[in-house]
């Protein structure tokens, strides 16, 4: 048997060693991208009914909307969820009751509106934790979905979340309506494209309230029925 040359074996070296440096990039990047699509699909940001649309109001503000868009949920016979702050809900209690009073879903918002995004565990905890029990000291339910404030999560905050039994919740569509104030641009986008699962965000606003039955009749038309979150996932 021919002995290598020395330029062959040189050769046959480089070779092999490119593919192991190839093998090793590729184990050091795929743990990466496993873990960014763990952490994504740990959150929910559609839900699985056929027919049925979930709209997800954040309270921090607004206490007299609140009060309008109940009223508005009345006379379509529609059940939404509120997710609450807990500072808001600590100097609203006779609101947040009338919500749960009317059939409405109570989940939390987190307590003082923070980053979430930018707490450890412990501060994730702490205000997830504070949210909760009062809500349900409030309402008398428990609470069992959080939607952090801005979309901002980090896995800390999935894992106090998770550690709590909650279940965290984005959205499918937002209405952007504490920015565009603007009742036509509410009703558009929380109307286009809408679909059997979509959890559509929104905030106690007037002009939101203003586009309400618009946007509740649009529902009733195209067979979509407005449920809360829960009964979406």
């Amino acid at each position: 048997m021919k002995k290598l040359s020395s330029r062959a074996v040189a050769v046959v070296t480089n070779l092999a060693l490119s593919l192991i440096l190839v093998a090793v990039g590729v184990v050091c990047f795929l743990p990466s991208a496993n873990a960014a699509a763990g952490i994504e699909d740990r959150v929910i940001r559609k839900g699985v009914s056929a027919d049925g649309v979930s709209l997800m109001v954040n309270v921090y503000w607004g206490a007299e909307e609140v009060e309008e868009m109940l009223n508005i949920f009345d006379e379509y016979g529609a059940r939404v969820t509120f997710f609450v702050g807990g500072s808001w809900a600590d100097d609203n209690v006779s609101c947040v009751r009338e919500i749960a009073a009317r059939g409405h879903e109570i989940g939390s918002h987190g307590y003082f509106h923070r980053a979430h995004d930018a707490l450890d565990l412990d501060g994730n905890n702490r205000e997830i934790a504070a949210s909760i029990e009062f809500l349900s000291l409030v309402t008398g339910r428990p609470v069992t979905l959080f939607a952090p404030p801005s979309g901002a999560y980090n896995d800390a905050t999935l894992e106090a979340a998770e550690g709590m039994g909650l279940k965290t919740i984005l959205w499918s569509k937002d209405t952007i309506d504490w920015r565009d104030k603007d009742a036509d641009t509410v009703f558009r986008r929380a109307t286009e494209g809408a679909e059997g699962g979509d959890l559509i965000l929104m905030h106690p606003m007037p002009h939101t309230a203003e586009a309400l039955p618009r946007i509740l009749a649009y529902y009733r038309a195209h067979g979509l029925n407005v449920i809360p979150v829960g009964e979406n996932l």
